[in-house]
């Protein structure tokens, strides 16, 4: 699929197989909203990983993990990051994850680049795999690194649906979860493991969830097996996925041609007050859902304002906003006045932020 972006096309939609840093430099400029990256870890493994019986452990040893120095390392994170942060738009944000072996020198070359991060995220794992020749503690976490693409990134970040995603408590930044097993584990004809470092489905669904928009671009310059892409087309975004493995490329395909996206009803998420629509006080007086001259009140009823027609309020001779008269009547220095003012409705004192409610339904509704 096809999306005009920025007067380019952009192949959204898709698993598109090759190196990442020569396919991402066939995207256009600033034309994804997300990216999130799982690149090699660079493990270093010299020799096989044994248990005490002397059996091999099923670890990641496949080539496109193996670089012959840190030097060769960072030169390609490098360049996949460079191109990353030109693909990205400038309110547009990036997740990177790894391990103790790479995520510092990729924390260093985000910020050299002018990335700015704004959270380390814990992945701990509940189900880790043990440290078999009991020489090192059991290596139970990854780090997600956060980063929008300056300090001055506007980036979205869906902060209330992360807090009913919490139990209404504010989410942290050390997230508990199993790895992939079970039937989410994707597996060859043979039985063995169709990738050796697949993530779960929950980890993706949460990062998308909290720093995208439905109907974003979600990229993934390493696609791996497809679990971003996989998340994304649940949650209503689109996806672009990067894999050079055509065996990893055609495991994702299947994978994304069985899944639905979730309803519409199902993808709306949480939203705080600083995504909804601004509503100007003079807005509920110009709909006619406040009239001038009425009366406003505390919660107590201690102070009264009367409303003007220019959606200013007065008390005792003087005159200005709900918050200037709120914070005036206090002796404060500040005031929410739309939390602060009440109006009498039926005997009862009622928040006007109630009406401001009211009133974004209306204009909603002949926009």
């Amino acid at each position: 699929m096809l999306k005009e972006e920025a007067g380019a096309t952009l192949p959204v939609d898709s698993i598109i197989l090759g190196d990442c840093v020569a396919e991402l430099a066939e995207l256009p400029d600033r034309s994804v909203d997300l990216v999130f990256a799982d690149p090699p870890y660079n493990l270093q493994l010299q020799k096989d990983l044994l248990r005490p019986n002397n059996s091999k452990v099923d670890g990641v040893d496949d080539d496109w993990d193996k670089f012959s120095s840190f030097e060769n390392y960072d030169q390609f994170t490098n360049d996949w990051l460079a191109q990353c942060r030109r693909v990205l738009k400038d309110d547009g944000s990036l997740w990177v994850i790894g391990s103790y072996h790479n995520i510092f020198r990729l924390g260093t070359q985000l910020q050299d680049m002018g990335f700015w991060i704004l959270n380390d995220v814990i992945w701990r794992k509940t189900n880790p795999m043990p440290n078999f020749r009991g020489r090192r503690f059991t290596n139970a976490h990854e780090t997600l690194i956060w980063a929008a693409k300056s300090q001055k990134s506007r980036y979205r970040f869906n902060y209330e649906a992360m807090k009913a995603l919490n139990d209404d408590l504010q989410m942290r930044s050390d997230w508990l979860m199993p790895i992939c097993s079970g039937p989410e584990r994707l597996k060859m004809e043979t039985g063995k493991k169709a990738h050796p470092t697949q993530k779960p489905e929950a980890l993706m669904g949460r990062v998308i969830l909290a720093s995208s928009n439905e109907g974003d671009v979600v990229l993934d310059p390493f696609s791996g097996s497809g679990t971003t892409a996989a998340a994304a087309k649940k949650l209503g975004r689109h996806y672009i996925g990067i894999e050079r493995d055509p065996d990893y490329a055609r495991i994702a395909r299947k994978r994304l041609a069985e899944i639905e996206p979730l309803g519409d009803d199902a993808m709306k998420v949480m939203q705080g007050k600083r995504q909804e629509q601004r509503i100007p006080f003079g807005s509920l007086v110009e709909l006619g859902l406040i009239s001038p001259g009425t009366v406003l009140y505390d919660h107590r009823a201690r102070h009264e304002a009367r409303v003007r027609a220019d959606g200013s309020i007065a008390v005792k001779g003087a005159q200005g906003s709900i918050h200037k008269m709120g914070a005036q009547v206090q002796g404060s220095s500040a005031c929410n006045g739309w939390t602060f003012w009440h109006v009498e409705k039926e005997g009862t004192l009622t928040p006007i932020d109630s009406l401001r409610d009211v009133a974004r339904r209306q204009l909603e509704a002949t926009s």
